[in-house]
């Protein structure tokens, strides 16, 4: 299992660190925290394209 932080998400989904905040706080993307560090799994991230996949076939 993978573990990203938010800026390699970003960098990842080609959008802003703010829209990943925004994604966490919204529960639209999940975390995990590990101290005060949140990080984001490759589980995560599948689960958020899978919604998004979703979402459009609607």
């Amino acid at each position: 299992m993978q573990a990203y932080t938010v800026e390699q998400v970003a960098e990842m989904l080609s959008i802003g660190r703010d829209k990943v905040y925004f994604l966490l706080r919204t529960g639209q993307l999940n975390s995990i925290k590990i101290g005060k560090l949140r990080r984001i799994t490759d589980r995560h991230l599948a689960e958020f394209v899978s919604s998004l996949e979703s979402i459009d076939e609607a």
